[in-house]
């Protein structure tokens, strides 16, 4: 068993989540791994114990159910070994929002969502009163642009955006970490969720450079990590135009645009 922490990993059986698994494994951390495809999770529990030596546990969850949810809930509120939760299972829906069902959508919101918050909120108490513990939230660049056209499933990146920075300013004081990741096109399994080939995309980066990068963000000890930015000054830009909007909220009145 490994002294350090141990990471656990949600949509672990391919892509970002896999990707994770095996660098946080070479850096010597015991492993849970979680999601709904069991084979490829034994298959990669197997070539990670051989190759790195640490321990590596499953849990078959799909975290759209809430039964299966609350199991992977239960594990993070009590294995004092946990330190780490990357919360990155998610999907795509296939379609423009008009020719989305709203049974996809509620579906997609649960996974993106609801069961992101969830895990969160299960360790949160405990990394709190321990004052130590990272959570790591994979949302996306699609979060800040509409113009994507993916209207719920940018939404639900938005929403984990947010929640990845209220998270930040409540138990960064307490001591714990955490981070949003915001991907762009990687080239990962989604694709085939939505109905695109891959190939025919520009601009895709390669899960391991993905990944390798969100880490650096990780040991700098990033709030957030936008691997395909090249000038950080951009958002440092974005970021001070959102704060220098933030006192002028308070008002009795209407703006005065707004009256006469």
């Amino acid at each position: 068993m490994s002294k350090k922490p141990t990471v656990l990993i949600t949509g672990a059986s391919a892509g970002i989540g896999a990707m994770y698994a095996d660098r946080f494994a070479k850096r010597g951390h015991d492993l849970v791994l979680v999601a709904r495809n069991d084979a490829r999770m034994k298959e990669l529990a197997a070539k990670l114990k051989a190759e790195s030596g640490v321990n590596v546990e499953i849990i078959k969850a799909d975290l759209a159910n809430v039964s299966e949810l609350r199991q992977v809930e239960d594990r993070l509120r009590d294995d004092a070994r946990i330190g780490v939760l990357i919360n990155n299972a998610g999907t795509a829906i296939p379609g423009t929002f008009v020719e989305q069902t709203p049974d996809a959508i509620a579906s997609l919101v649960d996974l993106n969502t609801t069961a992101v918050a969830r895990l969160a909120a299960a360790v949160a108490p405990r990394f709190s009163q321990a004052g130590a513990g990272a959570i790591v939230n994979i949302a996306s660049v699609v979060a800040l642009a509409p113009e994507l056209g993916m209207s719920v499933y940018g939404a639900t990146k938005a929403f984990v955006l947010y929640l990845s920075l209220a998270m930040d300013l409540e138990l960064k004081p307490k001591g714990v970490y955490v981070q949003a990741v915001l991907p762009a096109a990687t080239r990962t399994d989604i694709w085939t969720h939505v109905g695109r080939d891959v190939d025919t995309i520009s601009g895709v980066m390669n899960v391991d450079e993905l990944v390798d990068a969100a880490l650096v963000g990780f040991d700098r000890r990033e709030t957030v990590t936008i691997p395909p930015l090249p000038d950080d000054a951009q958002w440092d830009a974005y970021e001070a135009a959102r704060q220098a909007m933030l006192p002028n909220f308070a008002q009795t009145h209407a703006a005065a645009r707004y009256r006469g």
